[in-house]
């Protein structure tokens, strides 16, 4: 990259830095936990140097990582906090149907490996989890998100009964999800932006199907009956094909952090029942057509709700404590 394009990375990442931090000083940030953006100054100054560098090289050879790590982040944080108990291998949460698909746990251990060379004990995996996830919303093409640090890992996990309580289903209805990130604090402008993510990655046929198979029409309404036949045919029910090993992309820049997600949703082109049904609810409607028609809109409004997603029932202090791997509790 030459000169000016460092400069205009560097002026980007200032901008948003600056947006953040205005908007979490205040009602953000008391939010948080005791959470801090300088955390690892003394002890880990090198962190995010070495999560870029770790993942950088995993994201250009499989570029189904980056959404794959921003699902991980959203199930952490989900059943009992940004803690990293999703990392466990037992007891597990990962035995929860609704976890399926989940992948690239190991990335987090390879980051995480990688910075044990540098700064023993010192970075918690539940902070690798939060910044693997911010990386992969900015390598592709998204903001890069000032994050407060100082995460604690869980010394127990749930088992996948909670997990099955507290992951929504595929069939999420729009009440559900304002519930779901209202509960995070999230205002509606920040529950349709965080739904974005969706702009990323694809959707099991498994998932899309169940809306289909659904009696209530509302699960039906406002999809395009094109989009419905291309769901079907790319989505076979039939031996010897599996709804559990197919999938759809989830838009047509599927990795690409984009605002195509919202204007597929204003044309009745969601895999699940949330996509479409945002682009009629009177609460969320004028949300999604904003961020369709303004980019920067839509990025703004993704950053905080991250923001608030990644401060969700953290543990600070003597509250945990930072693993030695994160597969395994201490």
């Amino acid at each position: 990259m030459n000169k000016r394009g460092v400069d205009s990375e560097l002026a980007s990442v200032i901008v948003v830095s600056l947006l953040l931090l205005g908007t979490c000083n205040g009602n953000v940030i008391d939010k948080c936990g005791g959470l801090s953006y300088n955390y690892y100054d003394k002890a880990c100054p090198q962190l995010q140097h070495i999560v870029r560098a770790s993942l950088s090289s995993a994201f250009l050879l499989d570029p189904s990582s980056p959404p794959a790590l921003l699902r991980l982040m959203f199930h952490d944080c989900q059943v009992q906090g940004c803690d990293a108990s999703i990392l466990v291998d037992q007891p597990t949460e990962m035995d929860s149907a609704k976890n399926f698909g989940i992948r690239k746990r190991e990335l987090i251990g390879a980051v995480k490996a990688a910075l044990e060379l540098v700064c023993p004990k010192q970075v918690s995996c539940a902070d690798v989890i939060i910044l693997a996830a911010r990386e992969a919303v900015a390598l592709s093409g998204g903001p890069l998100i000032a994050v407060p640090l100082g995460r604690k890992d869980a010394v127990s996990t749930p088992g996948s009964h909670v997990a099955d309580a507290l992951l929504p289903p595929a069939t999420a209805d729009v009440d559900s999800v304002l519930r779901l990130f209202g509960a995070k604090g999230m205002t509606v402008e920040e529950s349709v932006a965080i739904m974005g993510a969706h702009t990323l990655g694809v959707t099991h046929c498994n998932n899309a199907m169940q809306r289909f198979n659904n009696t209530s029409k509302s699960a039906k309404d406002n999809i395009d009956p094109q989009f419905e036949k291309l769901i079907r045919l790319a989505c076979p029910q039939s031996f010897p094909f599996s709804s559990k090993y197919t999938f759809i992309l989830n838009d047509q820049t599927s990795t690409i952090f984009d605002t195509n997600y919202y204007e597929n949703t204003i044309g009745g082109r969601g895999p699940l029942r949330v996509d479409t049904e945002m682009a009629t609810d009177p609460r969320t409607q004028p949300f999604v057509r904003a961020f369709a028609a303004d980019p920067n809109l839509f990025l703004r409004s993704f950053s905080s709700a991250f923001v608030k997603l990644s401060c969700s029932n953290v543990l600070t202090g003597t509250r945990g404590n930072v693993r030695s791997v994160c597969h395994k509790v201490n």
